[in-house]
């Protein structure tokens, strides 16, 4: 069910087998790499792995370049030492899969499930005159097997997923290389120097890189994987709410850049034994020293494992599933038409105040809250989750229209989150205007759309301590 071939033509002779990796910017747990891999050992040939730097890509900036460079010097080293060819291109995308796929016997791709990244695997197909094949590699469970339709819910895909579980959380195992790909002499970008490839790029350098919060690579995602399962874990579901806490894994740019695989974070944080628990027709089990998942081997962390795979198994396919199925889910006609109704009769409401795109990014804001949450994002590239919400909610309250205010937030979140121009980015906004929620109190402004204010922050949770958060995430900035 993983793969899927993108044409007919032949898997022909050739002097190596294409990966074009683009979404799976790994080398471990990464089933497009090991199919490619299982097609060149079946035809006594080499693997070339090539990559496409595109300079224009939709909304990305020094920060995305530089977090996605890191992870890629990694990868290029790890495939040479296990003697897979490694080149980095830079230009028109599918031109430069097409290009390295002349000589290759067949090309295989990872999936993208952008409108943009799906366009460029299908152009590729259609003018490859080699086999192409779409091997899906970031959900563990592909989308079109969970639903052939775009749902409405949390509740409508959850059992949806689980059901399959337990046929797709399999360990992926690494196949040897029977022939190495040393004399192809085949050689991309030099990316010893992130800085000097980022300069010659000429992307826009506004924002610049978080190095100081977050560097890119499958080694640094391994390492907060690893610290999150044995600090964080047992404490999520009771912290994990809080603005200020540090509860949170902090593995989303890794999963949005590809550079850490879903299937093994859920493996490792215990997903077999709660796939063993809904056999059971139990939400969660007690787990026993030395069973699968021991990390979490406590009532209060399995209750807290399932909440964690709760976002990673279910909140994260629901985005997924919108921006496969929902033809406008970057724009405002993707919303759900209750909400749009109810926002247009609304549309006329006084605001209590109105600010300009360029005011809320430069923090220009009479709330505090909100200014911190932004501040966050700017000198960090991440936000707190319950802040993200809140903070989309004011974009709503303090735009002159919610077709504004959906623009403007969809511009800053793809700008300065690390995160952003992502199938959870797109969905989180447009549940900013109602999708996968439903119709609350009638209020001004919101009509029946969820409404979120400073008071209930500051009823919920300890404001001062968040604000202090930020405070010091400013000093390190120096």
């Amino acid at each position: 069910d993983r793969v899927t071939a993108l044409n007919d033509a032949p898997v022909r002779p050739g002097d190596y087998v294409l990966y074009w990796m683009q979404q799976s910017q790994r080398t471990r747990c990464n089933h497009a790499l090991e199919h490619a891999l299982r097609l060149a050992n079946e035809r006594r040939l080499p693997l070339l792995v090539g990559f496409g730097l595109a300079p224009d890509y939709p909304d990305a900036t020094a920060r995305h370049y530089r977090f996605m460079l890191e992870g890629l010097g990694e990868v290029a080293a790890a495939l040479e030492a296990r003697g897979i060819g490694f080149a980095l291109r830079t230009g028109d995308l599918p031109a430069i899969a097409l290009d390295l796929g002349r000589r290759a016997a067949a090309i295989v791709c990872d999936r993208g499930y952008l409108r943009h990244q799906r366009e460029w695997r299908y152009q590729v197909g259609r003018l490859s005159a080699c086999r192409v094949i779409e091997v899906e590699s970031e959900l563990i469970v592909p989308v079109e097997t969970v639903s052939q339709k775009q749902e409405y819910a949390a509740r409508t895909i959850r059992s949806r997923i689980h059901r399959h579980l337990g046929t797709y959380l399999v360990p992926l195992q690494e196949e040897p290389v029977a022939v190495r790909a040393d004399a192809l002499g085949i050689r991309g970008e030099d990316l010893s120097s992130p800085e000097r490839l980022l300069g010659r790029l000429r992307v826009a350098a506004d924002p610049g890189p978080v190095t100081r919060f977050c560097r890119g690579g499958q080694a640094e995602a391994g390492r907060r994987l690893e610290h999150f399962l044995e600090r964080s874990l047992p404490d999520y579901e009771e912290e994990r709410s809080e603005p200020a806490s540090e509860v949170s894994s902090g593995l989303s740019p890794y999963l949005h850049f590809g550079q850490i695989s879903a299937l093994h974070i859920a493996l490792q944080a215990g997903a077999e034994a709660f796939v063993a628990g809904l056999a059971e027709g139990k939400g969660r089990m007690k787990l026993q020293p030395g069973s699968v998942g021991m990390r979490v081997a406590d009532e209060r962390s399995a209750s807290s494992r399932d909440a964690f795979l709760e976002e990673l198994l279910v909140r994260r396919d629901l985005a997924h599933n919108y921006v496969w199925y929902a033809r406008d889910y970057d724009r405002y006609e993707g919303l759900p038409d209750w909400a749009r109704r109810t926002l247009a009769r609304h549309a006329g409401d006084e605001r209590p105040v109105s600010y300009t795109p360029a005011q809320l990014a430069a923090r220009e804001t009479h709330d505090p809250y909100w200014n911190d949450a932004m501040t966050e994002m700017v000198v960090t590239g991440s936000m707190h989750n319950y802040m993200r919400m809140y903070w989309a909610k004011k974009i709503l309250e303090w735009s002159p229209a919610p077709e504004d205010a959906f623009a403007t937030a969809l511009e800053l979140n793809n700008r300065y989150f690390l995160d952003g121009r992502d199938p959870n980015s797109y969905a989180n906004v447009a549940w900013t205007f109602g999708l996968h929620d439903r119709p609350w109190t009638e209020r001004a402004i919101f009509g029946t759309v969820r409404y979120m204010n400073a008071n209930g922050l500051e009823r919920k949770f300890n404001m001062e301590a968040y604000r202090l958060k930020v405070r010091r995430l400013l000093e390190r900035t120096g």
